[in-house]
């Protein structure tokens, strides 16, 4: 890297780290993710544990590039594959320059917090704190919450914000910037993500599974992308996908009477696909029972969870 590519546009100098976005299920982190990278590459429900890979998002800044590590929702009481999400959670934080608690200001979790707080306080890197869904809470309650927080851990900073609106998200990307070191940019201007597309194919097809389906589903469900294959002109994209359950009344439950469920969540999932890739997408999908895989070590792995 060069003297010039080392400074920001100001002249100042330019910094690039890493920041481990981490939080209760459901605090709203994949939601922060997308608006300050302005592309979706993290799913959102509204049901918990969506988020089940960690995913690296690349936000580029005049001075700074920050690399968001988007991890699972940390929270108490976790076995087997749940277990394996809290764990790959909690050691983003050792490969962190800095450190972004995420909490849902309308809806604590304080068997979660309790955990978040006791992993970060073997932590070195700097923390700071964004209390998130203002815009769902009564704002008298906001500032005693935000002085609670603060006697808790000594953070560098605590933002009230709505990711979901954008209130103080700049305010907090400022601060996270300058907790990074000085440095060169880890990646190109246009790169968002560094996970394949079919990863993040196989994430939106999964979305529409758990917004859907019933709350059953979603935890038994895991999607593979199969085939992925261009037209000579690039104008058509044919994918073919497995929607992976536990049980035979899973599967049932996904391809529906007369195969109805099936072909709405590949509607759904079709269009998103294409608004992504940006050209016509023929999409098949198909539903495999494959029983007690989040008790596979073979299947975990296969489908991307180890």
């Amino acid at each position: 890297m060069t003297e010039q590519q080392g400074k920001d546009r100001s002249g100042g100098s330019f910094r690039s780290g890493f920041v481990a976005l981490v939080g209760p299920p459901n605090a709203g982190k994949s939601t922060f993710l997308n608006r300050v990278l302005k592309e979706k590459i993290s799913i959102v429900s509204k049901k918990p544990q969506t988020t089940r890979n960690r995913i690296l998002g690349i936000v580029h800044r005049p001075g700074a590039q920050i690399l968001f590590l988007d991890t699972p929702g940390v929270f108490s009481g976790a076995a087997d594959f749940n277990a394996r999400l809290v764990k790959t959670a909690l050691s983003a934080l050792s490969e962190a320059d800095a450190v972004l608690l995420l909490l849902d200001a309308a809806a604590p979790d304080p068997e979660a917090e309790a955990l978040l707080l006791k992993a970060l306080r073997s932590n070195r890197a700097g923390v700071v704190l964004a209390l998130n869904k203002i815009d769902l809470m009564d704002k008298k309650k906001l500032l005693p919450l935000m002085e609670a927080w603060i006697g808790k851990y000594p953070f560098e900073a605590v933002f009230p914000v709505s990711a979901k609106t954008g209130n103080g998200i700049e305010a907090l990307m400022e601060t996270l910037e300058r907790l990074l070191p000085e440095g060169p940019p880890y990646f190109d201007r246009d790169a968002v993500t560094d996970v394949p597309t079919r990863f993040l194919v196989a994430e939106r097809i999964r979305e529409k599974v758990i917004r859907l389906t019933g709350q059953e589903i979603p935890y038994a469900v895991a999607v593979t992308v199969d085939a992925f294959s261009r037209s000579a002109d690039r104008s058509l994209v044919r994918i073919r996908a497995t929607i992976h359950v536990e049980r035979d009344s899973q599967k049932g439950i996904l391809i529906g009477a007369a195969g109805q469920k099936l072909k709405q969540i590949g509607m759904h999932a079709r269009q998103e696909v294409e608004a992504f890739l940006g050209c016509k997408v023929f999409l098949e999908l198909f539903v495999r029972v494959q029983k007690k895989w989040r008790k596979d070590p073979k299947a975990l792995k296969r489908f991307g969870y180890e």
